[in-house]
């Protein structure tokens, strides 16, 4: 089945944003194109990004200095999936968080109890102000206990000029320093696909996964049954395909290519 046929069906598409969208702060050439005609067609889309360095109000302030206005029921972070969770299993229970101060301010205001002393968990998220001093409480509180969570498994965030440490990387030093493991969450998680399915109402078989990364946006429609729209605009290239066993049902070179065949 030829491209267009795979996507006749399509209700909606779910599209990263770094590396998919734009790269830093620089639109990929064809982006809001490929929106216009989404919504020409009859069709809708939301943004998901692992990026939790930021809230949801900070990528619609973004998109909107891009030219594309969005509402807040279009845009779901690893953050946000990581607030829901914590809401379901840790309510009432104390969370040290590794997060910028934006991020912190939304988990505080959004009902999570933050501590630094006898937390139930740690939850890292993409934290660009990270320090050594962050990293070894998180440390000291898993071995002595508190579970251990992450926001989204990314080891690089792509920008404008090349790649820098994304979530996955510092949960790699602490896992070095204490021999556990993190449960991540984000994509290509179980909780992010009921959270989107959740949040729209559609079914896996309605809902197009889009990005960069084979072993995030791929992934997730791969292992849960949906389709995954590769792009090779940001992290991953062609020759990594072959090397995968995550495959893609789609690749294109960018957004603007998929526009052309909608």
């Amino acid at each position: 089945m030829n491209s267009e046929n795979i996507l006749k069906t399509k209700k909606l598409f779910v599209i990263d944003m770094d590396g998919t969208f734009y790269l830093g702060n620089k639109l990929i050439d064809g982006a809001l194109d490929f929106i216009r005609k989404v919504e020409a067609t009859g069709r809708q889309f939301l943004f998901f990004t692992n990026n939790s360095s930021r809230t949801s109000d900070f990528y619609i302030r973004k998109l909107s200095s891009m030219g594309l206005d969005i509402r807040k029921d279009q845009i779901i972070t690893s953050g946000d999936v990581t607030i829901n969770y914590l809401r379901k299993y840790y309510s009432g229970k104390k969370i040290y968080l590794v997060a910028t101060d934006i991020v912190e301010k939304d988990f505080y205001e959004r009902g999570i109890i933050l501590s630094k002393e006898d937390a139930d968990a740690v939850v890292v998220a993409f934290d660009s102000s990270l320090t050594y001093e962050k990293l070894n409480i998180a440390c000291r509180l898993i071995r002595n206990g508190s579970d251990f969570i992450a926001t989204h498994p990314d080891l690089n965030c792509p920008t404008e000029d090349g790649f820098i440490p994304d979530c996955g990387a510092m949960c790699a030093f602490i896992t070095a320093s204490t021999g556990k493991k993190p449960k991540y969450l984000g994509k290509p998680y179980k909780e992010t696909v009921e959270c989107i399915l959740d949040h729209t109402g559609f079914t896996l078989n309605d809902i197009v996964f889009v990005g960069d990364r084979l072993y995030t946006d791929i992934a997730t429609a791969y292992y849960h049954g949906a389709t995954g729209l590769l792009v090779l605009s940001g992290e991953t290239k062609a020759e990594d395909v072959e090397k995968s066993d995550v495959k893609p049902d789609l690749i294109f070179d960018s957004l603007k290519e998929v526009a052309e065949i909608l």
